[in-house]
């Protein structure tokens, strides 16, 4: 089972600024790769698979006009273009309409950070290129971590991951319990059982109207 967990890391300067450059080289490969597919299907040409395009980046990072790619993983560039791939893919399968350019203003800033080179050791995260940077939390450990992604909010930076974990089966019994969904309570078990909703608790109220 894989378990999504997202922390808010804390950067030093200078890896803010390399924070703001992948996710800004993220942006720039993932609006290229919608202009070769938008070019290519003017032409009459087929959909370009990611593959072919990935090979077409690697050729223009060696272009002295775009060796500035070089700094950013290779991973995170990569991803851009796979992920600019799949939103035409769910286009054409109906699934979402036209992908759109992402601008600089209203598109959020994030990034893919390659998995196995992710490290978590307490309050602290590895990401390729950038470092080791504090987190708010820590991270549970893992031995198989999957598709970590950055991203900031406007206010905060953040990194989301998956993260493998064994469930534990649980044993059944015989026993029959009759449930009640409220409102006030959240459910009302027949055995006596109670589970309050914390939506209406004072604590989440307080915290809703610091949101506001």
């Amino acid at each position: 089972m894989i378990l999504a967990k997202k922390v808010r890391i804390k950067p030093t300067p200078d890896q803010e600024q390399a924070l703001w450059r992948s996710a800004g080289a993220a942006r720039w490969v993932y609006n290229w790769t919608l202009a070769r597919q938008e070019e290519n299907d003017r032409n009459g040409g087929k959909f370009i698979p990611d593959g072919e395009l990935r090979k077409e980046l690697t050729k223009l990072k060696q272009t002295e006009e775009y060796a500035w790619l070089n700094d950013i993983s290779a991973q995170t560039t990569k991803q851009a273009v796979k992920d600019a791939c799949d939103a035409y893919k769910k286009m054409f399968k109906g699934q979402s309409g036209k992908p759109k350019f992402k601008s600089r203003k209203h598109s959020k800033p994030a990034f893919y950070s390659r998995y196995d080179r992710f490290k978590a050791d307490g309050n602290t995260v590895y990401l390729e290129k950038i470092g080791w940077i504090q987190t708010s939390e820590p991270i549970p450990q893992s031995g198989a971590y999957s598709n970590p992604r950055v991203s900031f909010d406007g206010k905060y930076w953040y990194v989301s991951i998956g993260i493998r974990h064994e469930q534990e089966k649980s044993e059944l019994t015989d026993e029959v319990i009759g449930i009640d969904v409220g409102i006030k309570e959240l459910a009302v078990c027949s055995n006596g059982m109670v589970f309050k909703n914390i939506n209406k608790s004072a604590a989440v109220r307080k915290v809703e109207k610091r949101l506001r």
